[in-house]
């Protein structure tokens, strides 16, 4: 995740440079099922609205939950398909709540109502992140429910109306690039916490139907609006988040911003851009799926790194013999083609590794998502 406000308030109260603190585990993205009321036309887990075999149970979920604690895993994001249809939902997340984890709920929205919102709550949740695709026939096309984006929407004010903190995800793709806009107009009506604007990555659904995939230019364009609205939200003392996902270009991207437009500040940010170190997937991000098998992050569901059921997780993630983890573990990873030859690969890190095997079958050859010029990367080029 690339935390734009984070860099861009670096500009206005620049702070002095820190020793990196890494984290004593990794952040794991837990998906407890794949069952869904929804079956979202990017959906990594293929998630559909029924029962899959072999998911683990409560006590196996449990079980597994006290090794990461173990482990010093620091956050856990609950998600799915919808966690919510999960039966035993409240007493996992209590219980992950009263082991000390940080702990968020990733929801497509829709269930969030009158009936649960009090359970919601006293379970205590530090976030809740619901999914909007654009304006609401859009989001009810990607969602393949209508009515879905009121729901969605609802869950959403009945986070705020008992004080949760909300924010909304919005996956970038040629059908809704358009309506980025209205999103963040709508962002600032609702006076939502945060937005995450999440590039489209190339796993479950999403690889199917990764033709609509935006074109390098559309994504500069949607970047260059969402760097300038949050720099506006910025010089109005308006506290509002906004964070990126699956595209560590886009911390290179803002640095080249910064070249232009404040070049006195290039140098400071570039250094605290080459501490976030860009992908972290293997490293600091992890998942584990509902049937128990671990994966660098939730696009890698293809490719089983361990099964804990088998073996503790945090076995199978300090095991380097295993060869992808060892290449995403590496620094500078084994990166071919553009991103083997980048001037940034500290501050990005070789981006999205699963477009990359997805298209190629190589982990290391170039992100075909990555949107800068071979001008801006190339190491030929002046930084200053």
């Amino acid at each position: 995740m690339f935390r734009l406000t984070q860099y861009l308030k670096e500009l206005i109260n620049p702070t002095p440079l820190k020793p990196v603190r890494s984290l004593p585990g990794p952040i794991v993205i837990w998906n407890l099922l794949r069952r869904c009321n929804l079956t979202c036309k990017h959906c990594y887990s293929i998630s559909a609205d029924k029962d899959f075999p072999g998911e683990l149970s409560t006590q196996e979920v449990f079980h597994v939950m006290d090794d990461l604690k173990a482990f010093g895993v620091p956050v856990l994001i609950l998600s799915g398909g919808e966690p919510l249809l999960h039966p035993d939902i409240f007493a996992i997340a209590q219980r992950a709540k009263a082991m000390g984890f940080y702990l968020s709920l990733s929801s497509n929205g829709t269930l969030i109502n009158e009936a649960n919102i009090e359970a919601i709550v006293k379970v205590g949740f530090d976030y809740v992140g619901i999914s909007l695709d654009g304006t609401p026939a859009t989001h009810d096309q990607f969602r393949r429910c209508q009515g879905a984006f009121e729901k969605a929407l609802q869950g959403v004010r009945w986070c705020q109306l008992y004080g949760i903190k909300v924010g909304i995800r919005f996956t970038l793709t040629q059908d809704n690039v358009h309506e980025l806009p209205q999103m963040l107009q709508l962002v600032e009506e609702e006076n939502i916490d945060k937005f995450y604007l999440s590039h489209l990555n190339y796993a479950g659904r999403g690889n199917k139907n990764r033709q609509d995939d935006v074109h390098h230019q559309m994504t500069r364009q949607a970047m260059d609006f969402l760097i300038e609205n949050n720099w506006e939200i910025l010089q109005a003392g308006k506290n509002r988040e906004i964070v990126t996902g699956n595209n560590d270009a886009d911390g290179v991207y803002l640095l080249l911003w910064v070249k232009h437009h404040f070049p006195d500040k290039f140098e400071h940010l570039q250094a605290k851009l080459a501490q976030w170190g860009g992908n972290s997937s293997g490293v600091n991000i992890a998942n584990i799926d509902n049937l128990g098998h671990v994966h660098p992050d939730t696009f890698w569901w293809h490719y089983s790194l361990g099964q804990v059921r088998e073996r503790p997780f945090s076995k199978i993630w300090t095991d380097t013999t295993e060869p992808l983890m060892a290449g995403l573990k590496q620094r500078p990873r084994p990166l071919k083609g553009r991103c083997g030859q980048c001037q940034y690969q500290a501050i990005c890190g070789g981006n999205t590794r699963t477009r990359a095997y997805q298209l190629t079958g190589d982990p290391w050859a170039e992100d075909p998502a990555c949107y800068l010029t071979d001008a801006e990367i190339s190491p030929h080029e002046s930084v200053q």
